[in-house]
């Protein structure tokens, strides 16, 4: 199956999305204050918008860089080593200030079920850092002379929604034990961020030493 990475390929790259998953962020921190204020119902309906969400990011990813990737085979591998310097960017982001997390855990008015998948859809779908994210993080994992590169790409997207909706879902059940947990203990949310920064930068050396064959 040519739209298959490889097996390396695809460990590195579920290892890179676990983490994505665990860490708080926007998305995060809406379907945990829809879900404490308003119930479960509100935070998987959010939580279903960003998935897809996630996946609106992934075709538009890959149409682009697809394009881009038949006009030049260069401006892949600049657009690979700018995403290189972006993993590093988050990685000292994550290292250095951390992420940050805070919830308004007030009882919020009875949201509609469209109400709360649009607002998580919006929140992912506008969010530029989302957009660039994806522009530079699927790449990675591809060769710019791989003549199935954008099958991958795809494939690859997709499988970053399958394995951090699970995670987001057993976030979601958890929701008031997690947030009380990440509050009272600042060191768990720095552990991730170390974790995270950590094997972000190992992606970006990686990608340095491989195009400077």
């Amino acid at each position: 199956m040519d739209f298959l990475p490889s097996l390396t390929t695809i460990l590195a790259f579920s290892a890179a999305s676990v983490l994505l998953a665990a860490t708080p962020g926007p998305d995060m921190t809406l379907m945990l204050g829809r879900t404490l204020s308003n119930g479960r119902k509100s935070g998987f309906s959010v939580l279903l918008g960003t998935a897809v969400g996630c996946l609106v990011h992934t075709v538009l990813a890959v149409v682009g860089i697809s394009a881009l990737l038949a006009a030049s085979t260069t401006a892949f591998l600049i657009l690979k080593t700018v995403g290189a310097l972006y993993l590093l960017w988050l990685a000292f982001e994550a290292i250095f200030k951390g992420s940050t997390f805070s919830l308004d855990e007030k009882k919020g008015s009875t949201q509609s079920f469209w109400n709360d998948f649009l607002t998580g859809l919006g929140v992912n779908v506008l969010n530029p850092k989302v957009v660039i994210f994806f522009l530079t993080f699927l790449p990675q994992f591809i060769s710019a002379n791989d003549p199935n590169a954008w099958q991958k790409m795809l494939f690859l997207g997709v499988l970053l929604d399958f394995i951090a909706t699970p995670i987001m879902i057993v976030i979601l059940l958890t929701a008031s034990e997690f947030a009380n947990t990440l509050k009272a203990n600042p060191k768990i949310s720095r552990m991730i961020d170390y974790v995270f920064g950590s094997v972000f930068a190992v992606f970006a050396v990686r990608i340095f030493f491989t195009e400077g064959k």
